[in-house]
């Protein structure tokens, strides 16, 4: 029960943290994000994969 009477005591301390905070931050200059480094792929086509397999058979679908 302490909380419930001390409420306004929290918030008002969380308040502050907040404003503090937010001054402490203010003068600091915002980091750009890094450029990107965008590169032409070379002209040797789209890759192509080959999977085979056996197909399964219609007891072994009903199996599933």
């Amino acid at each position: 029960m302490n909380i419930a009477k001390n409420m306004e005591a929290i918030f008002v301390i969380a308040v502050a943290m907040v404003t503090v905070t937010g001054l402490a931050t203010a003068g600091t200059p915002q980091r750009s994000a890094p450029q990107a480094v965008v590169q032409a792929a070379d002209n040797t086509g789209m890759t192509v994969v080959n999977v085979t397999a056996k197909r399964l058979t219609a007891a072994e679908k009903a199996a599933l």
